[in-house]
């Protein structure tokens, strides 16, 4: 049986599908991160003026978006991984119902990714359509991902130990289907 197949006869858990959008969301925060780390050549004039006014400014406002859905993907594993407002509202030194003013929509949003017609994702126009529809697709099927990401981590490791040959697929955790039957909210 291939890993492919075995990902469609035990499929991931909510919990794990969570874990794996914050894991993806992760990836795109580091990436957007690290991408704006150099100075280009020709980024500068002779006096130290940019060439490109507001060019920086774009990039930091695409890195906080992306740190704004890893946060909200942190919550909602949080959340499917059994953790109650109260204890995500300790933690972000707010009270459990602040939290849930905060992330109740973006749970209720995954929630809906999982199911079988698709979620909302895909129905918004415009560029959060694309990711959300990708978000959506993570969710619902995980595998690839996982293994994509398996692939960006060992390429980016820099003395991280022995990560093994899967870094992410390789810790999400699988659902039982006898133990999980009906348990699906």
């Amino acid at each position: 049986m291939s890993e492919r197949d075995m990902g469609e006869a035990t499929p991931y858990t909510d919990a794990a599908r969570a874990r794996l959008v914050t894991a993806y969301d992760a990836c795109v925060l580091a990436d957007l991160a690290r991408a704006a780390v150099p100075v280009g050549a020709r980024e500068l004039n002779g006096d130290g003026t940019t060439c490109a006014p507001g060019a920086v400014l774009a990039d930091a406002a695409r890195v906080l978006a992306a740190a704004r859905r890893f946060f909200d993907s942190a919550a909602v594993f949080e959340r499917l991984g059994g953790a109650d407002w109260q204890l995500i509202g300790d933690v972000l030194g707010v009270s459990a119902q602040a939290a849930r003013a905060r992330f109740a929509m973006a749970e209720a949003g995954f929630r809906e990714d999982l199911l079988p017609a698709g979620g909302t994702g895909c129905t918004e126009a415009g560029e959060a359509s694309e990711a959300g529809c990708l978000r959506a697709h993570m969710a619902r099927e995980p595998l690839e991902t996982a293994l994509d990401l398996d692939e960006w981590v060992l390429r980016h490791q820099d003395g991280d130990g022995d990560l093994g040959t899967a870094p992410v697929s390789g810790g999400l955790a699988r659902a039982d289907p006898v133990r999980d039957a009906g348990k699906r909210s």
